[in-house]
């Protein structure tokens, strides 16, 4: 299987996407129905599930895909739901803490900054300037390390996660194989960011666009494109590597 990430690989945040590469990428995943040297398409990332239905639905997906990193995995062939085992009744205890501590602390002190809406297991904030959010980063990862062992944070240009640990897009990845049958060897990730790392220091091949973060190309594949560029030239090198088999 063949696992992209969305933000800083399918598309850039808060532009439109790249539609003619996204066709390509649509059409080999139709492909692969037929064609078993090319492996189906799906989606690990930090978004929340509506999001990411909504680009696997216009894709034309249709093996479950991931969603909060690793907190839920959405079967819509079966429409079925599920949520990480890991995620109990105190991480969800946790996290409204640091929810309330986000809204209190961030969220209503750093103008134009709003809460990533519709998340279960983890909390997120978006802000679009990336000055602010290089800002609240190191404040709010010290308190997370400091008070919420069970959890740690991650970050985009526009973007502060808090997850649990025990959900981050590694261990994601394994509970999606465990679900497809899948060994991690039989799995290609592509992503773009040190909340991606976790999964791309474990599948078989592991892939980076030209944008990524530092974090994410010193465990991957680096390729020449950037965002959805790089996804098809990475899926197109899986593709020709199953080929030569």
């Amino acid at each position: 299987i063949f696992i992209t990430d969305l933000d800083g690989c399918i598309s850039m945040p808060f532009i439109p996407p790249k539609w003619k590469v996204i066709s390509e990428l649509k059409e080999l995943n139709e492909r692969s129905k037929t064609d078993t040297t090319i492996p189906p398409l799906t989606i690990c990332t930090g978004r929340p599930m509506p999001y990411a239905e909504a680009v696997y639905q216009w894709m034309g997906m249709y093996k479950p895909f991931l969603f909060e990193s690793g907190g839920g995995v959405y079967d819509m062939a079966e429409n079925k739901l599920h949520w990480h085992p890991t995620f109990d009744k105190e991480r969800e205890r946790e996290l409204g803490e640091l929810k309330y501590h986000l809204r209190k602390n961030f969220i209503e002190k750093y103008p134009n900054t709003i809460p990533e809406f519709a998340k279960f297991t983890d909390s997120g904030i978006i802000n679009q300037d990336p000055k602010v959010i290089h800002e609240m980063y190191p404040e709010i990862n010290e308190y997370v390390g400091e008070n919420y062992p069970n959890f740690e944070v991650h970050y985009t240009d526009v973007s502060i996660n808090v997850i649990s640990k025990s959900t981050n897009k590694g261990e994601g990845i394994k509970f999606l194989c465990q679900l497809l049958g899948l060994g991690l060897e039989e799995v290609a990730f592509i992503g773009d960011t040190g909340g991606d790392r976790p999964g791309l220091e474990i599948v078989g091949k592991s892939f980076a666009p030209n944008n990524a973060m530092k974090s994410a190309k010193e465990v991957s594949n680096v390729m020449d494109g950037e965002d959805a560029d790089a996804v098809l030239e990475a899926y197109k090198k899986v593709i020709d590597y199953n080929r030569s088999l």
